[in-house]
């Protein structure tokens, strides 16, 4: 938007942004310090990064404080942007579960993913990375739960054994629904608590850039594009409910966001400048999924009212899940108040199956987060995260992994590139906005009523949904080749194979699950859980092929991963400097000489800008900044 032309996005009583009101050619350099043990104070200056404004500045800074009923509106609308996909990871982790046609399990187990979601976008953006930035649930967390939900076809029908004294036999009997949902959920937290402790330990111990050594583009597209594609029978279950209010949905989202993507929809505002007036404004691009949701939902209750699902009257009748008043009574029994805690399911248990599926998902996780935090850079005009930075994300997001284990959500938490896409959309950056926003999900963690409305949206809205989700997933993960020669046939190969290794292994352990027999049941279970994971058969022989065929780290795309010192202090139009990647801390302990050997804090001797990973990763995230949706 043209700030002199029109107004700022709905600003009824901001005329101007706090940075526009003087928009001069002049450069402004800031006063960092950025030098290197030896060097001169003259080689000191050469090494600023120039901070200068730019002809379209952001409305709101990184570190500006908005107004209050600006901050509450923004804050709501960045709100329902990421509340589909959140949703989405939370049904398919309670399906895992068992809970499949339980809705009021899944209802608090969805409290539980919106508080977490609260708390890790609270600490990444106090004193994490510091960029604003939403943490969601992850899907990267789901796949493993997909495999093992197809492997293990009977884990729902548990049966214990015990003795009967007046018999004087051993019987055999049903476990209880619910003692079985609390038993799955049990195992995936003693499982996913370990596996944030390795994530917080990356960050911690600065293993980031040694992961970033092996681990480039050819390995992460296959691994990631095969969580994608495995998705496919998950989203098949919700679709085949009713075909034609899914196809609707999935048009809608498709029409909005993309058909119209050029075009900006008029919206009246009011300003003391101007009174009452229009502007324009691609709002159904920014909430296009949420829009045929809502849009998917009317027709259901049409279709409902009208007697078109009347025959479905049980769980087992395909149209049950499309009709609208079948659930209604989630909403009735729902508590207004519940406070997710560690230990509300009980005893925590651990898997080794669920544990080696979510170790894959990690290191995937934390990769596709650090590419994030450098698109994030980009979009709010501040020069790329130096490496203390990064680290204290990725130890914040391992930390929040393993609470969000301890409460017994089923999945961890990671960084939403569609949150990242509505700061540019709405140039506003402010840390403050994703402070409260954070707050607003607490509050829908809380208030269990919240939770209850979502859980009852019909299956065949949600199939369509998750089309347009996944199919834009897919594609944000495509971006990431171009950084690699594709010409190569070497990268070709590589990929190729890999993904198709990646989706023989688990269909063959799908079919012929007997095939795997060792003789010992529990080294059968891990093997099939091995071989039946898609994106770590993809990542295993990615990674290892990539690392073993000749190839430049040019043609790898590694190269673009990985800049040097020299290049990773750079000079353009940035509206902050490095000083926002600053955590608050004591005087004292900051230039405690100590520091120095803590990988996530910043160096008092050797300023934080020398300290990078790359100055060039946000590059493979380039369509995240048009594409409205989490991954």
């Amino acid at each position: 938007m043209n700030s002199e032309e029109e107004d700022p996005l709905f600003l009824p009583a901001v005329t101007k942004g706090p940075y526009q009101n003087d928009q001069r050619n002049t450069k402004q350099t800031a006063n960092y310090h950025l030098q290197n043990p030896g060097d001169d104070i003259k080689n000191v200056q050469e090494k600023r990064p120039e901070i200068e404004m730019e002809d379209s500045p952001l409305i709101y800074r990184i570190s500006d404080a908005t107004p209050i009923h600006l901050t509450l509106f923004f804050a709501m609308q960045q709100a329902l942007l990421s509340l589909s996909p959140s949703l989405a990871v939370s049904l398919l982790a309670a399906e895992y579960a068992c809970a499949e046609h339980d809705e009021d399990f899944k209802s608090r187990l969805l409290s539980s993913t919106l508080f977490m979601n609260g708390i890790t976008t609270l600490l990444m953006n106090t004193i994490g990375v510091r960029l604003p930035l939403y943490q969601g649930a992850s899907a990267d967390y789901v796949a493993p739960l997909v495999a093992m939900t197809a492997i293990d076809k009977d884990r729902c029908n548990m049966t214990t054994t015990f003795f009967n004294v007046t018999s004087n036999t051993t019987e055999t009997v049903a476990v209880n629904e619910d003692d079985v949902i609390i038993y799955h959920i049990q195992t995936l937290q003693g499982s996913l608590m370990l596996t944030g402790l390795i994530h917080f330990l990356v960050g911690a111990t600065g293993l980031v850039g040694i992961l970033l050594r092996f681990i480039g583009p050819v390995t992460i597209v296959p691994t990631i594009l095969l969580i994608g594609i495995y998705m496919v029978s998950a989203v098949t279950k919700f679709a085949q409910v009713h075909w034609g209010i899914t196809c609707m949905t999935c048009a809608i989202a498709i029409v909005m966001s993309l058909y119209l993507s050029n075009y900006n929809m008029p919206i009246p505002v009011w300003n003391r400048k101007k009174s009452c007036h229009v502007i324009r404004y691609p709002f159904h691009q920014v909430f296009a999924i949420l829009i045929a949701i809502v849009i998917g939902w009317v027709v259901s209750i049409i279709m409902t009212e009208s007697g078109v699902f009347d025959s479905a009257t049980s769980v087992k009748d395909r149209l049950y899940y499309a009709r609208t008043d079948a659930r209604s009574y989630v909403i009735t029994n729902a508590k207004w108040f519940q406070f997710p805690y560690p230990g509300q399911f009980g005893m925590i248990r651990f898997s080794i199956n669920a544990f080696v599926g979510f170790f894959i998902a990690t290191i995937v996780s934390i990769l596709d987060s650090i590419g994030d935090y450098y698109a994030c850079a980009t979009t709010c005009r501040v020069p790329p995260p130096p490496s203390h930075a990064v680290n204290r994300g990725i130890v914040v997001e391992g930390l929040c992994t393993t609470l969000s284990g301890a409460v017994g959500c089923g999945h961890g938490t990671t960084t939403y590139g569609g949150n990242i896409g509505a700061i540019s959309l709405t140039k506003v950056a402010s840390r403050h906005l994703f402070v409260c926003l954070s707050l607003v999900y607490i509050l829908f963690g809380i208030i269990g009523k919240f939770s209850a409305v979502f859980i009852t949206i019909p299956h065949p809205v949600l199939g369509g949904a998750l089309i347009i989700m996944i199919g834009m997933f897919n594609g944000v993960v495509l971006s990431n080749l171009q950084s690699v020669d594709l010409s190569s046939t070497r990268n070709s190969a590589i990929i190729g194979t890999s993904l198709l290794v990646g989706l023989i292994m688990p269909h063959w352990i799908e079919r012929y699950p007997n095939t795997v027999n060792t003789g010992n049941p529990e080294a059968d279970d891990i093997l099939k859980m091995l071989l039946g994971n898609p994106n770590m058969v993809g990542a295993i022989l990615s990674c290892f092929l990539d690392n073993t065929v000749p190839g430049t780290p040019e043609e790898r795309g590694i190269a673009a991963w990985q800049t040097t010192e020299k290049d990773s202090v750079p000079s353009g139009k940035y509206q902050e400097g490095f000083e926002i990647y600053k955590p608050w801390q004591p005087l004292r302990m900051a230039n405690a000489r100590i520091m120095k050997y803590v990988p996530f804090m910043p160096n008092p001797e050797k300023p934080e800008s020398e300290r990078h990973l790359s100055a060039d990763m946000g590059r493979r995230k380039s369509l995240v900044h048009t594409i409205p949706m989490g991954h």
